[in-house]
């Protein structure tokens, strides 16, 4: 099967000009559900990487999109959020096939996210104006928000499209341009995008698309002195990286890291309710999910008949081929990302814990699967337990006291989301307010709309995604004052 695009398959697309690598270097893609090559991308070196950021310096410097009005940013915007949805079938398909995503999963959160993203930024485009301010001078005061300049956009391998709109929409809304550089697994929707935009009215050069490694293409994005911000989805390691390359320039950066998330259900939890959330929150995209619920914590009195209800559900979560309609759990994103969890699942075993299902990978069609993992009787300092997996691999710890459970909750270096199940509302607050997490979900999980920022603390990074917030992160602030003496 080959996969093409508006101008044959997989090449850059640099200031509105689709073109192959400058050494001619190429790269394989493939489909996670057979192992099997699809297509070919080209392979951007630094040089290409400058040829981009030129591209998009000289669209920020010379073209209109900076300096076109908030709405007319915003009727563009909205014309791309009307092309996704035109293009839902094939747009979904194209996601399905790089990611290894359930093709229903691929349609109603990817696709609908993605425009939902762009919709969103496009009415905020509107609400991009300054304020007067109240001072004791003898003059007025006021402020004007405008551009950064050019933007680099880092995305990673799990959540291509929604990623990238996630940066790009709020980053075109404020008028600055773009050098996308998506994960090297997962480039196809990047490059189906690009083409989408330029269709959509967004000018030459304003979005680029630059496909490649991250030691070659997305270190010299970073180094690049024509950038003016970053915006990074990625690990915690590679994240401190590129946090390190920006400070020596002096650059704001958006960093949104790794996640190791805690699920409380406390003993009034509605138990029903609370283990479809649970198994939603870590099987949600094969586990490959930064947000993820990948740590059970549970009430004692509760402890046994939660396990024990997981070992009968969690086998029966449909897990296959990520075309068919009923298929939940796809396979993993790759050879490399399935070999991780082989390995903290090994660990598990060696240090104490109980395979309670699962445990193995899914012979099916040469894929990369695994099954559904919940793993019992690990200590909370175990590494399967404070490390991120990212995998479809849920571990499971009682707790005797609300305070234990906030203690556990927050006893790992991440803080990028939690959540907690209960039917006691003072509690919910009670609890939420204490959680050492950007986003803390109450009775479900995964919730999340454009209008609802979230971000980490701690080792799983800084600055916001979606809402106001994002928006204003792709901004900068002019103070004008004007005497009147």
């Amino acid at each position: 099967m080959t996969t093409t695009f508006e101008s044959g398959p997989g090449q850059l697309f640099i200031g509105g000009q689709w073109r192959e690598a400058a050494d001619g270097a190429r790269t394989d893609v493939f489909d996670p559900s057979t192992g099997q090559v699809v297509t070919t991308v080209a392979e951007a070196s630094a040089t290409d990487v400058d040829t981009a950021v030129r591209a998009a310096r000289k669209a920020f410097d010379s073209g209109p999109w900076a300096t076109m009005s908030g709405r007319e940013r915003g009727r563009v915007l909205h014309r791309v959020a009307e092309l996704i949805r035109e293009n839902a079938d094939e747009i979904a398909a194209l996601e399905s096939l790089d990611v290894g995503k359930p093709i229903t999963l691929c349609h109603a959160v990817d696709v609908t996210n993605a425009a939902n993203d762009y919709e969103y930024y496009a009415s905020l485009a509107w609400t991009l104006d300054g304020a007067t301010r109240d001072t004791p001078l003898n003059g007025l005061a006021y402020t004007k928000p405008g551009p950064i300049g050019v933007v680099a956009a880092i995305t990673p391998f799990n959540f291509p499209l929604i990623l990238a709109g996630s940066k790009i929409a709020p980053a075109l809304a404020a008028g600055n341009t773009v050098v996308h550089k998506p994960a090297e697994e997962t480039p196809l929707s990047a490059l189906y995008m690009a083409g989408l935009l330029q269709r959509a009215g967004v000018p030459d050069g304003v979005y680029n698309v630059v496909t490649g490694t991250g030691p070659i293409a997305g270190e010299a994005l970073l180094r690049n002195p024509g950038v003016d911000k970053i915006a990074f989805t990625g690990s915690t390691a590679v994240g401190r990286h590129a946090a390190s390359v920006a400070g020596e320039g002096l650059k704001p950066v958006t960093m949104e890291l790794g996640g190791n998330a805690a699920h409380i259900v406390f003993e009034d939890a509605d138990v029903e309710k609370a283990i479809g959330a649970v198994i939603k929150g870590f099987v949600f995209n094969t586990g490959q999910f930064c947000m993820g619920g990948p740590r059970l914590l549970v009430a004692r009195p509760l402890y046994n008949t939660v396990v024990g209800i997981l070992a009968d559900a969690v086998p029966g979560v449909p897990v296959g081929d990520p075309r068919e309609p009923g298929t939940v759990v796809g396979p993993m994103a790759g050879e490399r990302h399935l070999k991780k969890v082989e390995e903290y699942v090994e660990l598990a075993r060696k240090e104490g814990g109980r395979i309670v299902c699962g445990g193995e990978r899914l012979d099916l069609n040469g894929g990369f699967y695994y099954k559904p993992t919940v793993i019992a009787g690990l200590s909370n300092d175990s590494r399967v337990v404070q490390e991120e997996i990212f995998g479809p691999v849920l571990t499971v710890q009682p707790f005797d006291s609300e305070d234990e459970a906030v203690e556990l909750a927050n006893s790992t270096p991440y803080g990028l989301a939690s959540g907690l199940q209960t039917t006691d509302l003072a509690r919910a607050h009670r609890v939420a307010d204490r959680l050492q997490a950007g986003i803390v979900w109450v009775n479900d999980w995964a919730m999340l709309d454009p209008a609802v920022p979230f971000g980490g603390v701690k080792a799983s990074g800084f600055g916001r995604e979606y809402g106001p917030e994002a928006l204003a992160s792709y901004t900068k602030v002019k103070s004008v004052v004007i005497s009147f003496d």
